[in-house]
């Protein structure tokens, strides 16, 4: 007796509500570890794009004038609801991504730093005030929120990057449409039914899947007016330049090629425990992985050695066993473009330390794996180094000192993350003062800063002058205004003058 499937399907979130939306396209959503179908995802058509901005309008309007105690009190509690469903969260992130539940879990864990942070808003906002500054006058500023913003968000944190940015938005009054990744669609409309749970009124939070259309539809309605959106440096430069055109402020994060500089000083166990995690942890898939080790001088030998060994270590299991460490990448297509360029690498002369490209997992023959992969002897000419992989392969760049590794770095076109591994605290203050990157590790692999401070990069790393997050966060959602204030006595002259006032 046959049995047949039925695939779930994930509709859109539009004003308080789940609905199919009026499109007829679908796409499908993968299990990366099985390869096997798990869903059917419903995209958005152009009437649904409108309906929900024409939602989002009206509802900005009436949230940006709500007091800032009754908006606090809508974050406290969905800051509440998001950690009680913590478990619910990661596993639909490793249903959909791959990723390990451990890291789904630490993955939520930072996006509810920034809610925190986000539930002091009051504080935050507060303006300024100059009494007297001429004869009877006041001048005192304040910001106020843009209106509708939207998020556009990658596959690799389907939870945290939705946090980094809609909770900011929200407390400073916006109206935020997500339009999340179609690769892992189901937890963030998770997130918008705890909105929804914690008070925020109708259409203040909307979830629209979409491909390239439902993107360029958001980049050019004139009803939105601020993008944010993290993801490769094609399609952020393409985001800034589409949706600056058409008036809108845009902070759009890019790729990265994320270097980390071993000194013959540094503890070299501690580097390669780091080093093995930053570059295969999610597989690899983080824009803030560790892809170059530069090894300097006596370190290279050694620490090529010990990375070896914890490379040939790694638990690479489906994500919801306990022992897992690493899961698949994210789709088949993903899977071949690293296979590629690892080849390409081996066949120009790098040395294949660990190769992972025939990783078979047993059980999920047909998940889209690749094992973690160490490349020595790469240069800076190679695919392997010019490429931003995402996927769970360490190259290793070979230089003479700390000067040539500096260089190396700030020759590279990105400039998101770095860090060095060393003992040394005249070398780490050389290293943090001469790189041109935007976040900098010293002895920590990943660099990212917590929610009361911002995340970017420099270079091609970031377009637009606004990181994301933390103070820039609030500055990049509200607008200033500045008032200038005088209430005369009625029995006073008005003292009005053609010359420009003075005091």
């Amino acid at each position: 007796m046959s049995t047949t499937t039925t695939l779930t399907t994930i509709h859109h979130f539009i004003d308080g509500a789940e609905t199919t939306g009026e499109g007829d396209r679908t796409q499908p959503v993968y299990n990366p570890a099985t390869g096997q179908v798990s869903a059917e995802l419903r995209l958005a058509s152009e009437a649904d794009l409108n309906t929900t901005v024409a939602a989002a309008k009206k509802a900005a309007e009436s949230w940006g004038d709500i007091s800032l105690a009754k908006r606090t009190a809508v974050l406290f509690k969905f800051r509440e609801l998001v950690a009680a469903h913590v478990d619910d969260l990661a596993e639909l992130i490793t249903a959909e991504h791959g990723k390990v539940l451990s890291d789904a879990k630490g993955e939520i864990g930072r996006g509810l730093e920034v809610i925190e942070f986000a539930c002091g808003i009051p504080q935050l906002l507060k303006g300024d005030y100059s009494d007297q500054v001429s004869t009877g006058i006041d001048v005192f500023s304040f910001r106020e929120p843009l209106g509708v913003v939207a998020g556009i968000t990658p596959f690799n944190f389907p939870v945290m990057v939705p946090l980094w940015m809609a909770p900011m938005a929200i407390a400073t009054g916006n109206a935020f449409i997500l339009k999340p990744s179609e690769r892992d669609p189901s937890a963030p409309m998770l997130l918008a039914k705890l909105w929804k749970q914690a008070g925020l009124p109708d259409g203040v939070f909307q979830v629209l899947h979409g491909g390239k259309e439902t993107v360029d539809g958001l980049l050019t309605h004139p009803d939105v007016d601020g993008i944010s959106f993290v993801g490769s440096t094609p399609i952020a430069q393409y985001v800034h330049e589409t949706a600056t055109k058409h008036g809108k402020r845009v902070q759009a994060l890019g790729g990265a090629k994320n270097h980390a500089i071993v000194m013959p000083d540094a503890d070299l166990d501690n580097a390669a425990d780091h080093l093995a995690a930053a570059a295969f942890g999610s597989a690899g898939e983080r824009c803030m992985a560790i892809s170059v080790a530069v090894a300097v001088s006596d370190a290279a030998d050694l620490i090529v050695k010990k990375v070896q060994e914890r490379a040939l270590a790694v638990k690479v299991k489906n994500g919801t066993e306990p022992d897992a460490e690493m899961g698949p990448v994210i789709t088949p297509a993903s899977k071949e473009r690293i296979v590629k360029i690892v080849t390409e690498a081996e066949t120009a002369g790098a040395a294949m330390v660990v190769d992972g490209r025939d990783l078979v997992v047993p059980g999920h023959e047909d998940g889209f794996w690749v094992g973690p992969t160490v490349i020595d002897h790469v240069t800076a000419e190679m695919t392997a180094y010019t490429e931003e992989i995402f996927g769970p392969v360490l190259v290793v760049v070979r230089v003479a000192d700390l000067e040539e590794g500096i260089a190396l770095i700030n020759s590279n076109p990105y400039g998101n993350g770095t860090a060095i591994f060393t003992s040394s605290g005249a070398n780490a203050r050389k290293f943090q003062r001469s790189v041109t990157v935007g976040m900098v590790g010293i002895n920590v692999p990943l660099p990212v800063p917590v929610a009361y401070h911002s995340f970017g990069g420099w270079k091609n790393s970031l377009f637009g002058d606004k990181h994301i997050y933390g103070p820039e966060g609030v500055s990049f959602y509200t607008r200033g205004k500045v008032i200038t204030s005088r209430w005369p006595e009625p029995t006073h002259a008005s003292g009005a003058s053609y010359n420009f006032p003075s005091n």
